[in-house]
């Protein structure tokens, strides 16, 4: 059984929607009850919540955290998974890329435009595309949304299509 380890760090795709303010906010961690309709045989997915914050509220602070927890995972060579918010995404896994030489396995930055559990959501969609991708790339970071897979140092958010491309 392959061992994948899920780093949630919240963004949209944990949002929710509050009665109280009439917004999406991050407010705790809801990935996990996702996996009971997914199909993973033969995958051991250990989900390891880090924050529940929006990427735009990141500090550097926020993502060394990540970038620690990184370094943890990969002292088992396995892959890692990151859900992270679309806004700082690439900017937190150039930070990865810079500080992590010689990497045993790949690193693969995952989020969505559309909370969990909103109807369209893309979120299942790029979690499950995600997990398959860093069973089969090889060592880097990685990101996988929408059925495409980009180096981190090659890929940009173009905002008005909400999607990632080439740059």
């Amino acid at each position: 059984m392959q061992r994948i380890y899920l780093l949630t760090t919240g963004g949209t795709m944990e949002k929710v929607y509050s009665e109280q303010t009439g917004s999406v906010q991050n407010v705790n961690n809801k990935i996990e009850r996702y996996f009971r309709f997914l199909r993973l045989p033969d995958l051991d997915v250990r989900v390891q919540p880090l924050m529940n914050k929006d990427s735009l509220e990141m500090t550097d602070s926020d993502r060394h955290v990540v970038l620690d927890a990184v370094r943890q995972c990969l002292g088992e060579a396995a892959p890692v998974v990151i859900t992270h918010g679309t806004d700082t995404m690439v900017d937190t896994g150039l930070l990865l890329q810079r500080s992590l030489a010689d990497l045993a396995a790949p690193v693969v930055m995952t989020g969505a435009m559309t909370p969990l559990g909103f109807e369209g959501s893309d979120g299942v969609q790029n979690l499950t595309e995600s997990l398959l991708a860093a069973r089969l790339l090889g060592p880097g970071v990685w990101l996988v949304m929408h059925n495409q897979v980009f180096p981190i140092d090659r890929v940009r958010k173009n905002r008005e299509l909400a999607r990632f491309e080439w740059k």
